[in-house]
């Protein structure tokens, strides 16, 4: 259900004016920004410090003068977006771009070859099967089907290990929480089974088939959206029973704020569970399978390091992990004897050990160097038999397969060009290729470099910059800088039809490995998170001031882009260098660090920032808050906020009270606009729809607040290609 449901009646709404300017471009003006109210009576005191917090009221999701407000902003941002005369050519272009046949990595399980599919322009991407790699494709599951508007999305999907059963996750409107159903995969039937209130897990299968485990809270109390989510548990499910009979299988009532995760063994000798208090740090907990009345034992203590399990094999489990390691390790540890981590494959000095995986009987590593993943494979001993070829150089998008296969399936992605599928053959070690998307453009008119810039303390930090191989780099092109820089998340090559747009108008599109990632391994990580959260913003600024100065771009054509923490990092950059920046897009960003945690699950993010509980960490959190650090007559750069009334994760609170302060405080006639779009989400599941419009309404934003002229594209460029 959306939350604004109520009509905004109220204000007449005047024409949007109409300039023609010096250079001759036409100068769109937006309609007058809402009378926000102000409550000046909330004030908190933090620590001493007394904090002002006038839009509090627009946290109350449901509202009716929060719906209002919405009404009206969006009004405003309709107005001044669908008057920007390149809109419909950017979107048109957008669609033609978007509209190429996309087939993920096939995957066997039971009789058939699983795989998703999109003939173009589906909303959503179906799941499709075949009995064999040339066997003609039938439709499985369709989430097309599930909402009129597209907005019903896989989340998850997972088979039994027999091929028989498929448990699929539905996630609605954007949100957090989905509801787990189940199929016969000899029937194509939906069984009675269905489990609600999920968040953050999917079902993962006990050996035997007859049932998996799952995540799960309590349904809400108060707002469905907003409501801090406390006490995660894990339960399993039987075929064919109520949720109401499920198993309690872990929780912890002294621990409210903690993730967990649970699943057996193949062989069904040990059942586990994972606990985390975060984003980073966990706890393996265990206890034999067979005896539910045997409590669980703690394995690997937590929560300083990571612990990612990979295999249990003849009572030893292998995970991946950074303790002792900062690049990460393969270690495993004797079930039976825990004596502590045994090394299999040691720490690489220079390369991240990004994820390890099983298939064929092997284990496959898949290292980050520079941000560019390679595959070696090992045996269980920790012994290198071979190097994976790669056809080029991008990242890897899943790498294994189940022990019995002897081929594994996997995409190669790049920022020029759609992924790829290739396949590996286990026995002879050959690459060859599945499938090769065609594209309504000519993929090689493009090119990617990774160059190195210093950053303020002296560090070395790696971009990727990609244009047209024709552009002349004299400073004149506009330049779109994105960026994340948090939660050990890597920006390595991934495609969107956005920068081929981009691109084609002379565009550079720019995507910096800001620490806080784990690009360069937990060093890399800890160098931009709690108290050293402000390098991240620093590498960031430095990044666009390299590219000024090495006349890739100006100032008057540079656009910073990022969502989420990303968008905690757009919107930090934009209030302590407002000069530096000609456009801001900040998505479903976190504005708001003093109160971030008292929302859903925003307590898992205080191992990564921190919160204001603390003194301490309260006068880091307040330096560099977005919403806080706006000054009163600054002149700050045009900008376009973007959220989803249905994100439940970074809830749109932060992108309202931002919006809010940011109109309140400019001092120039740059637009500061807000885009709430309705029945929509973090971003995970957004129907194609939904994006395309967007990112329309972004390109043009950008296009226009640059002064950047959109022409027709060329026959030449509109060329479909084939890679």
């Amino acid at each position: 259900m959306n939350r604004f449901t109520k009509r905004f009646a109220g204000t007449a709404l005047a024409a949007a004016a109409l300039t023609l300017g010096c250079n001759r471009e036409m100068k769109i003006s937006h309609l007058p920004y809402p009378d926000t109210r102000r409550d000046t009576t909330v004030v908190d005191d933090y620590h001493g410090t007394r904090v002002a917090d006038p839009y509090r009221w627009l946290e109350d999701d449901n509202s009716a003068e929060t719906a209002a407000w919405v009404e009206a902003e969006n009004a405003v941002t309709r107005g001044y977006l669908d008057r920007l005369p390149a809109r419909q050519a950017i979107y048109d272009r957008l669609t033609t771009l978007y509209d190429y046949a996309k087939e993920g990595a096939p995957e066997r399980q039971g009789d058939y070859y699983y795989y998703f599919y999109n003939d173009g322009l589906q909303n959503q991407s179906a799941l499709w099967r075949k009995r064999s790699l040339t066997a003609e494709g039938e439709l499985f599951l369709d989430p097309n089907t599930l909402a009129d508007d597209g907005t019903a999305a896989l989340a998850d999907v997972s088979f039994s290990d027999d091929g028989r059963w498929c448990a699929y996750a539905v996630a609605e409107a954007g949100s957090d929480w989905v509801t787990i159903r189940v199929l016969d995969t000899e029937t194509g039937r939906r069984t009675q089974d269905e489990i609600a209130w999920v968040k953050f897990s999917g079902a993962t299968w006990a050996p035997d088939s007859k049932g998996f485990y799952y995540s799960a809270y309590d349904a809400p109390e108060k707002s469905v959206y907003s409501s801090k989510n406390e006490y995660q548990k894990v339960y399993y499910h039987r075929l064919g029973t109520a949720q109401a009979d499920d198993r309690l299988v872990y929780g912890d009532p002294a621990h409210p704020l903690r993730y967990f995760s649970g699943w057996e063994s193949d062989d069904g000798r040990w059942l586990f569970v994972l606990a985390s208090e975060g984003t980073s740090g966990s706890e393996l907990l265990y206890r034999p399978a067979g005896n539910s009345n045997e409590r669980f034992r703690t394995l690997l203590a937590g929560f300083d390091h990571d612990y990612a399990p990979v295999d249990c094999r003849d009572d030893k489990l292998y995970v991946v992990t950074n303790d002792s390691a900062a690049n990460y390790r393969l270690a495993r540890i004797d079930l039976r004897n825990p004596r502590g981590l045994e090394t299999v494959i040691a720490e690489h000095p220079d390369n991240l050990l990004e994820a390890v995986a099983t298939g064929g009987g092997y284990l496959w590593a898949k290292y980050l160097c520079d941000a560019q993943n390679r595959i070696y494979k090992y045996d269980y001993e920790g012994n290198r038999q071979a190097d994976v070829p790669l056809p080029a150089i991008g990242s890897v998008a899943g790498f294994g397969c189940k022990d019995k296969e002897q081929e594994i399936f996997f995409s190669l992605n790049t920022f020029t060009a759609p992924p790829a599928i290739y396949r590996y053959d286990i026995p002879t070690g050959r690459t060859t290729r599945y499938r090769t998307p065609q594209t309504a453009y000519d993929t090689e008119r493009y090119v990617t470099e990774q160059i190195f810039f210093t950053s303020t303390d002296g560090e070395r930090v790696p971009m990727f910059v990609s244009h047209r191989r024709d552009l002349t780099l004299d400073g004149t092109n506009p330049c779109y800088l994105y960026g994340y820089g948090g939660f050990q998340i890597n920006i390595t090559p991934a495609f969107k039809p956005e920068y081929i747009l981009f691109m084609e108008q002379g565009g550079v599109v720019v995507n910096v490995n800001l620490r806080g990632g784990s690009e360069y391994g937990e060093r890399w990580h800890e160098a931009g998170m709690l108290g050293r959260k402000q390098q991240v913003f620093d590498d960031f600024i430095a990044a666009a001031e390299f590219l000024i100065a090495e006349r890739y771009t100006s100032r008057e054509k540079l656009a910073i882009a990022g969502g989420s923490n990303g968008g905690l990092l757009v919107g930090a950059c934009e209030v302590q260098r407002p000069d530096l920046f000609a456009v801001c897009l900040p998505a479903v960003g976190v504005m708001d660090m003093l109160r971030y945690h008292r929302f859903t699950i925003g307590w898992g993010w205080a191992t990564e920032y921190g919160t204001s509980d603390d003194a301490e960490q309260f006068r880091t959190l307040y330096a560099y808050s977005p919403l806080h650090n706006i000054r009163e007559g600054v002149c700050y750069p045009a900008t376009l906020v973007t959220t989803g009334d249905h994100d439940d994760r970074v809830v749109p609170a932060h992108s309202f009270k931002f919006a809010a302060t940011l109109q309140r405080a400019q001092a120039c006639d740059a637009p500061v606009l807000i885009r709430i779009e309705r029945n929509a989400g973090h971003g995970a599941g957004k129907p194609l729809s939904k994006r395309i419009a967007e990112s329309a309404d972004c390109y043009a934003f950008l296009f226009h607040n640059t002064g950047t002229e959109y022409k027709p594209v060329t026959a030449e460029a509109q060329g479909r290609s084939e890679r």
